[in-house]
Order: structure tokens, then C-alpha cells, then sequence
């Protein structure tokens, strides 16, 4: 257990001088000076002369309303900081936030030492005004670009998520996530408060939560803003959190409350991460200061200070109106920029020196760029763990149950001496439900709430993070990750789609960062989903849906990877591969239902590589002649359908000639100009020839293979079976009866593509039509599968 025995409590500590306060106040003035001249300002950034309309920016772009709030944490943080040597992140939840954070890094030193043509002289503050918010310049909100943070300021609802992945495994680290009432508004903010039920205080860092309440978000009053103390102190306690309420709007007032907050709050927390037990009270802030707080109390005779007037520009017409542009000069004026800047232009050193030392300013933690922590995962040898296929088609077992033991021993070699592990697998209430519940051996759910007697791998130092919220689970595991560790996230297909923005928003972070040399590389999100569409043989509709494989084909190439394993050995060799790869989001669809096997170890890897291959033998393709047609699929029941077709076609229609193709990484199919993976044309055309139609059975929508063959030659050929929105709970092969993905319906596919004249066709087709219909009474009668289609195996005719 980590201990801080030689923490420096409250007491111990030199209280609030005025001198302090002071300087404190004139690095916040600074801080709201620059806050405003980023939103406003493209020349005479330090006020030499009266404002000209050519000063001003010809788009006003960001966000000024939460600005003061976020400086004024900032400033005291750094106090705390330099007094207790402690380490912190500071994560940004109030959307775009981001003019405020710019300026408190770059006043720190940070911002100039990372992006060095923004120096802290007078031509770096110009620079730094002329590059927010403009073409070729950064985002208005807290974005990758922006040192020491973790969190993209524009996606509400998930700072405390994000906050909360950083702190576990991490137990010198405190992070203070600051929380927009706007975004408190938020259904993963609502979930995200539960957080004490999952963290460890004798493992994990700490997380202190500063809910910023000014009444307003964007055009109206926000819940927790009009909401009073009582309330939501009766709320944060129910969740396991002990707040503290700082409020009013005469800043030395302010100042002196929030510091006391913080050093009371920092004092609990390490008492709570020196106690052997559970801890249910974690600390807390709750601060109300107004809206856009220090700016226009007026405008055009309409308050705005205070309200939500002042959530974005609360001068709109400053180019165009002189009175406005009046206005915005006595504003700027009035935070003495004098006592801000040298004679020189530059920041006072008087100002920078109230930064805390180099390694511990928050726009420089190591935690924030997590790639300069990362450590590769000692992962287990694959051959332990890869099922022996002595015959393809034949052996059927879960392909996820072999990963869930291959998981297990993962655990059990991730031991740290200083916080138990680099690695977590995040996951709904279903880590056994998807059968990989063999982790179980080595450790258990992460609970820090009672235990009973009759619960199940339940403990406080569980490394199983379950919560049944997708939300969570994903957003803990994107703060993890962007800290420096390794984690998976599994859950069923259809319920991903919950999370899905998440994913999209992290697709993006992941792209941008790689084009930040200053970014260390971080290990890859690894999205697994399994209950699939196809095999929800306990639930409905509901729970079938591929949408995920539609949200991330259009993301960005040099992020996104989408593996569709069709057996043990594929599956095992692709999260190996996906737990080694760095700034990629690997999509992994596998179902859990026991599946035919098909690929050695060696085969499973060689096709892992590949993306793509033949099966020579599942097809009947002699070598001196071009297939008739070509049968592929992606997926493991698309494959298992398509190999039955070919046992089919080979036994009923022996003289037509077919290929089999098993597409196992989804990008493959995309041109090579488009995505890294995607085949040549020469290999594509040797996988599915020049000019031959293609029968293709897919796991998820067909348009998606539409839409990734389209630029190759005679896309038109492509003819895709997959799910079409039939569903309901019946047997697993109506399944794909249902959605016309069945063995019968690709052979009568095939057969439209026949060369003509082929004797044996028409009986064929009539052979298919009566199986469906065998099929429709006996499920209806018997409620399960008909017995050749439920214990079907591969049979090959050379044996």
C-alpha cells in the first residue's frame, strides 16, 4: 500500500498572507487579461495605444463565461503546489474553457518551452493571441494541443470519467477536475459522481472535484447553479463525496476561501490514502462565483456580468462599434497591464515566479503525456493459450473464453511495487457473461462498498473495473490510457453505441496528438465487443446492433484499426497484436458463443498479417483456372455461413468453381492510398480476381463494404449479405435466416452468378428453398435449430 506518512497537513503549513494573496490576485489578473486578448485581440496585444478597429479579430471566437473561475483555481492550485510539493493534473470539464488554460500554462512557462515562437516576450503574447481561435492557430477549447491536458474541453460530460482513469494505478497523483454545471446537466457527469465506489486509496491517486456553479450555461440557468447548498450536499454525500461550499464575487474573499478549501481538502485525502480501509468520503469543492466574472457588467444597457450574456463574447461589435470597442479597452485596462507586463512587453518575472518548479507546473506533469510513462506490458506467450485445429471447421469452443485465459495470466504478470498494475479491463456487468470471466483467478471486481457473503470475486483491490455505465467504462479507460497504461474495454455490441461519441471524440484526440512531436505516443484503445448480433440468443432486438463498425469506418486512417477474428487463434493473435500497437483505436469483434475453428497458431498469424487470405480448403478452385465466383466473408458467423455454403456448392454443384476469401482486418479492403492497411490492387485482384463477382457475407451493414471497396475496380461486383434490422429472440440460425445471411441464401446468390449453362443449378436452388422452409416449421415446432443445422461441422471431401 502506498503511504504519504511525511505530508505537510493544513496546519503545518504558513497560512494565506496578504503578500501571497496578492500576488496570487495579479497572477489571476494576468491570467483573465490574456484570457480576453486571445478572444479579442490580433494586434496591440499590450495596449501601447488606444484600440483600432484593425486590433480587433474579424471573427470573435471562444468563450469567456467560465474563464475567471478556472484562472483563479489555477492560481491558487500553484500555491498549493509550491507549498506541499505534491503532484497535479488539472483537468478542464467546463467545455471551452480553453483561452483561460492557454494563458495559465503560458504563464507558467510551459506553453513557451513547447511551442517556443510563443515566448513570454512581447512578440510571443502577440503570437499567442493571433494563433487562438484562427486558421492554422489551436482550437477555442482545451484541445490536444494544449500542455497537461488529458481532456478535449468540448466534449461534456466526461471530465470527472477522465479524471477518474487518471487517478487509479496512479497513487502520488491528485487531480483536480473542475465541473461545469452545464455539463453536471450531463447523464456520464450524473453516473461519473459514483467514482468512490471504485477508488482504491491505498493503490490510486486522488480525485478532487471542484463543481463550478455560475448559474447560467449557454442561454439559460443551469440545474445545480439554481439548486441550493442543502441539495447538493444531500447529493455529493449520498455518492460518497464530503464537500466544501466557497462562494461570492469579491475576489480576496474568494481567494482566501478557496485556498482554505484546498489545503483542507489536500489534507483529507492523504489522510484518507494512509488508512487500510475503504474510504467513502472523499473531499469535495463546490465553488460559485459569477459568470464571466471581472467582465462587462453592462452591455448595450442588458446586464451580462453574472449571467448567461457572458458565457461566450460578451462584446460582440467590438470591430464595428466604437462603443463596444470602448468598452473592451477600459475591461483590458482595468487589469493593469502595466503591473503585468515589463518595460520590455514580457510577462513580469515577478508573475512567472509563482509557478510551481519546472516538473511539477500542471501544464507539464508527465501524467498528462502519458506516453513518456508508458512501460510495455510483460504479455503472456500466445502458444500457452492457442487451441489446437487439427482439421478447420470441425472443433468448436469460445474464441473469448481462450482470451479470458490469456487475460488471466496478463494480470498475473502486471505487478508494479508501487501500485499493483499497468493494465485493467474495463467492463458493463459482463465480464463473465462474455465468458471472459477466467480473469477471475487472479483478481477481482474492483468494489469499495460492503461485501457480502454471497457476492462473487468481489474485492478492494479488484483490478476489474465493472460498472454496468459504457460511459464509464470507456471514459476510465481513455484516462488510463492517455496517463500511461494499458487497459481493454469489452462490451456488448449493441450497448457500444452508447459510448460511441466517446470513441469518435478519442479517434480525434489520437489524431491530433500524432502530429504533436511533444505528444509520447500512448498504448492503443482496444475496444472489444462480443454478444453480437447474431448470437443474442437470450435477448431481443434490443440487443442486437453493429452500428459501431459504421460510426469509426470513416474516422481517421492513421487511428482507427477494425479486426473481425473468426476464431481463437485469430482472436488471440489480434489482442496481442492490439496490446503491443500505440495511438490506435482497435475495434474487436468476436462473439462469445462457442464457434468453429479454423486456423492454426502460425495460419491465424500469417492471416493476421495478411488482413486478408484464401481458404484453399473450403473452396474447390483448381489452379490452372480463375474461379467462377468468389465467396468471402468477415466475421465468425459470416464465416461459418460461408463455409457451409461452400460445403454445399462443392457437394450439390461440383462443376461450378469457387473461392473462399476470409477478410479478418476490415481496412484491408479500403485502397492502399486510403488507409495504411489497405491491400494493393495486384493483391486484391489475386484475393478476389479482376472481374469476378463476389458473394460476400458480413458481420454488421452491408452498405459498410460497399463503402470500403468503392475505388476499386468494378465495385459493382461486390454482392453483400448482412444484418438488415431483422431481429427478435429465436434460434441462433434463424438469426441469419432472418437477415438473409444464411448458408441456403448465399448458394442462391452464387447461383445468379453462375456461368450459364451449369446443369444441377435449378435443383439447387430448389434444394435451398426447401431447406428454409424445413427450417421455418421445425424452429416453430421445436424450438430450436433443425439437428444438420445446430451440430453442423466442416466435412472436407479429400478426407
Amino acid at each position: 500500500m502506498m503511504r504519504h506518512d511525511n505530508f505537510r497537513c493544513e496546519a503545518d503549513r504558513p497560512r494565506y498572507s496578504a503578500d501571497e494573496l496578492a500576488a496570487d490576485l495579479r497572477w489571476w489578473a494576468a491570467a483573465n487579461y490574456l484570457t480576453a486578448a486571445q478572444i479579442y485581440l490580433q494586434d496591440n496585444a499590450h495596449l501601447e495605444r488606444p484600440l483600432a478597429a484593425d486590433d480587433i479579430k474579424p471573427r470573435l471566437l471562444g468563450h469567456w463565461g467560465t474563464g475567471p473561475g478556472l484562472s483563479a483555481i489555477y492560481a491558487v492550485l500553484n500555491r498549493v503546489i509550491r507549498e506541499t510539493e505534491s503532484s497535479w493534473m488539472f483537468v478542464t470539464g467546463p467545455g471551452h474553457g480553453g483561452p483561460s488554460i492557454v494563458a495559465n500554462v503560458f504563464l507558467e512557462g510551459t506553453y513557451s518551452e513547447i511551442y517556443p515562437q510563443v515566448g513570454q516576450d512581447a512578440a510571443g503574447i502577440t503570437a499567442l493571441c493571433r494563433r487562438f481561435s484562427t486558421p492554422g492557430g489551436i482550437p477555442s477549447h482545451v484541445s490536444v494541443e494544449t500542455p497537461g491536458s488529458i481532456h478535449e474541453g468540448g466534449e461534456l460530460g466526461y471530465s470527472l470519467i477522465h479524471a477518474a482513469g487518471a487517478a487509479f494505478d496512479n497513487p502520488d497523483l491528485i487531480v483536480a477536475c473542475v465541473i461545469g454545471d452545464g455539463e453536471a446537466e450531463t447523464g456520464p457527469l450524473a453516473a461519473s459522481w459514483r467514482l468512490p465506489a471504485f477508488l482504491n486509496a491505498g493503490r490510486d491517486g486522488a480525485v478532487l472535484p471542484i463543481l463550478h456553479l455560475n448559474d447560467a450555461k449557454i442561454s439559460a440557468p443551469t440545474v445545480m447553479g439554481r439548486s441550493s447548498d442543502t441539495a447538493i450536499a444531500d447529493f455529493l454525500g449520498a455518492q460518497g463525496w464530503d464537500p466544501v461550499f466557497v462562494e461570492g464575487d469579491d475576489p480576496p474573499t474568494v481567494f482566501t476561501a478557496l485556498k482554505s478549501a484546498i489545503d483542507v481538502s489536500y489534507t483529507k485525502i492523504r489522510k484518507n490514502q494512509n488508512t487500510d480501509q475503504p474510504v467513502r468520503d472523499w473531499p469535495a469543492i463546490v465553488l460559485r462565483t459569477p459568470k464571466g466574472w471581472t467582465g462587462p457588467a453592462y452591455v448595450d444597457g442588458v446586464p451580462v456580468e453574472g449571467t448567461h450574456r457572458a458565457h461566450q463574447v460578451p462584446l460582440p461589435e467590438v470591430r464595428e462599434n466604437p462603443d463596444h470597442r470602448r468598452q473592451l479597452e477600459e475591461w483590458l485596462r482595468g487589469y493593469q497591464a502595466s503591473r503585468i507586463f515589463d518595460d520590455g512587453g514580457a510577462v513580469h518575472p515577478d508573475i512567472t515566479a509563482l509557478a510551481p518548479r519546472p516538473e511539477l507546473r500542471m501544464g507539464a506533469g508527465e501524467h498528462a503525456n502519458g506516453g513518456k510513462l508508458l512501460r510495455p506490458l510483460p504479455l503472456p506467450p500466445l502458444a500457452d493459450y492457442t487451441v489446437d485445429v487439427p482439421d478447420p471447421g470441425r472443433r468448436c469452443l469460445s474464441s473469448t473464453q481462450a482470451l479470458g485465459e490469456y487475460l488471466r495470466d496478463l494480470y498475473a504478470l502486471d505487478r508494479t511495487p508501487d501500485s499493483g498494475g499497468r493494465f485493467r479491463l474495463f467492463c458493463p456487468d459482463e465480464t463473465a457473461s462474455n465468458k471472459l470471466d477466467a480473469v477471475f483467478e487472479t483478481t477481482g471486481r474492483c468494489w469499495q462498498l460492503p461485501i457480502h457473503d454471497a457476492d462473487d470475486n468481489l474485492s478492494p483491490s479488484g483490478r476489474v473495473m465493472e460498472v454496468l455505465s459504457e460511459h464509464l467504462c470507456q471514459g476510465w479507460l481513455e484516462g488510463y490510457l492517455l496517463s500511461g497504461r494499458h487497459g481493454i474495454f469489452a462490451s456488448y455490441e449493441a450497448f457500444a453505441m452508447i459510448s460511441v461519441s466517446m470513441l469518435v471524440q478519442h479517434v480525434k484526440w489520437l489524431q491530433h496528438a500524432q502530429n504533436l512531436a511533444w505528444r509520447a505516443p500512448v498504448a492503443s484503445m482496444n475496444v472489444l465487443l462480443t454478444s453480437t448480433c447474431w448470437r443474442n440468443d437470450h435477448n431481443g432486438f434490443s440487443h442486437q446492433g453493429p452500428g459501431v463498425l459504421d460510426a469509426v469506418l470513416p474516422l481517421a486512417p492513421g487511428v482507427v484499426r477494425v479486426w473481425l477474428p473468426p476464431d481463437a487463434n485469430s482472436l488471440l493473435t489480434v489482442a496481442d497484436q492490439c496490446l503491443r500497437s500505440r495511438d490506435h483505436v482497435n475495434v474487436v469483434i468476436a462473439d462469445k458463443q462457442p464457434h468453429l475453428q479454423y486456423m492454426s497458431e502460425d495460419q491465424a498469424r500469417e492471416q493476421v498479417a495478411a488482413g486478408a487470405s484464401t481458404w484453399p480448403w473450403a473452396g474447390n478452385q483448381t489452379p490452372d483456372r480463375e474461379p467462377d465466383v468468389v465467396l468471402a466473408a468477415a466475421g465468425d458467423i459470416p464465416a461459418q455461413e460461408v463455409v457451409a455454403a461452400a460445403e454445399i456448392l462443392r457437394d450439390r454443384l461440383p462443376q461450378l468453381r469457387f473461392r473462399v476469401v476470409n477478410v479478418l482486418d476490415l481496412m484491408a479492403l479500403l485502397p492502399p492510398d486510403t488507409h495504411p492497411h489497405g491491400l494493393s490492387d495486384g493483391r486484391f485482384a489475386e484475393l478476389f480476381t479482376a472481374d469476378r463477382d463476389v458473394v460476400f457475407a458480413f458481420h454488421g451493414y452491408p452498405r459498410a463494404v460497399h463503402q470500403l471497396v468503392h475505388g476499386r475496380p468494378r465495385p459493382d461486383r461486390f454482392h453483400v449479405r448482412g444484418y438488415t434490422e431483422q431481429g427478435t429472440t429465436t434460434t441462433p440460425f434463424d438469426m441469419v435466416v432472418l437477415n438473409g445471411m444464411s448458408r441456403y441464401h448465399l448458394v442462391t446468390e452464387v447461383l445468379r452468378y453462375a456461368p450459364a449453362p451449369l446443369d444441377g443449378v435449378d435443383a439447387v436452388a430448389d434444394y435451398c428453398r426447401n431447406q428454409l422452409e424445413r427450417h421455418r416449421e421445425h424452429i416453430r415446432t421445436y424450438f430450436d435449430d433443425l439437428p444438420e443445422i445446430r451440430d453442423w461441422t466442416f466435412v472436407d471431401a479429400a478426407r
